[in-house]
C-alpha cells in the first residue's frame, strides 16, 4: 500500500499559478515538516475564508490562511484553506510571486496543523517558521511581517 500524498486543490481559477510546483512543495512539506503526515490544501477565495473565519473563529473578515487540524485518527495532519485573493495582494505588497506567497501561507498553516500557535507559544512557532523558511528558500514569514 502506498502512502497518501498531500494534495493542493483549487476551488477558484488560478491563471499563472504553477500547480505542479505547488503540489511538489506540499509533498516536500509533508516529508520534512509534518513527518510524513499528509494534509490537504484548498486554494479558494476571500468569500470562503471570510465565511469560515466567521464560523470557526468568530472573526468577520477574510483572512489569508486557516488551518483545520485532524484528530489524528485518519493519519493526516488536517486541512489548510488559503485565499488566493489575499495571496495575490500580499505577494504584490511584499514584492514576490503569488506562488511564493502561497508557499509561505502553506508552511504557516502546516505549522498550525502540527500543533503550533504563535498567539500563545512565546515565539516557538515564529522560530520554527523562520528556520523552515530558510531551509525551504522562502522569503519573510507571516509572523515576522506582523511583528514588523
Amino acid at each position: 500500500m502506498s502512502q497518501r500524498h498531500s494534495l493542493v486543490l483549487f476551488h477558484v481559477p488560478a491563471r499563472g499559478i504553477r500547480r505542479r510546483d505547488l503540489q511538489q512543495f506540499a509533498r516536500s512539506l509533508q516529508e520534512q515538516v509534518s513527518k510524513g503526515r499528509p494534509f490537504d490544501c484548498l486554494i479558494t477565495g476571500d468569500e470562503d475564508l471570510r465565511q469560515w473565519n466567521r464560523q470557526f473563529r468568530k472573526k468577520d473578515y477574510a483572512t489569508d490562511v486557516l488551518s483545520f487540524p485532524s484528530d489524528g485518527a485518519d493519519g493526516t495532519a488536517g486541512e489548510i484553506a488559503i485565499s488566493l485573493d489575499r495571496a495575490k495582494s500580499q505577494a504584490a505588497e511584499f514584492g514576490h510571486t503569488t506562488d511564493e506567497e502561497i508557499r509561505i501561507l502553506m508552511l504557516h498553516g502546516l505549522l498550525h496543523l502540527i500543533g503550533m500557535d504563535h498567539e500563545t507559544d512565546r515565539g516557538k512557532m515564529a522560530s520554527a517558521e523562520r528556520r523552515w523558511r530558510k531551509m525551504l528558500g522562502l522569503s519573510t514569514s507571516l509572523i515576522e511581517r506582523v511583528r514588523a
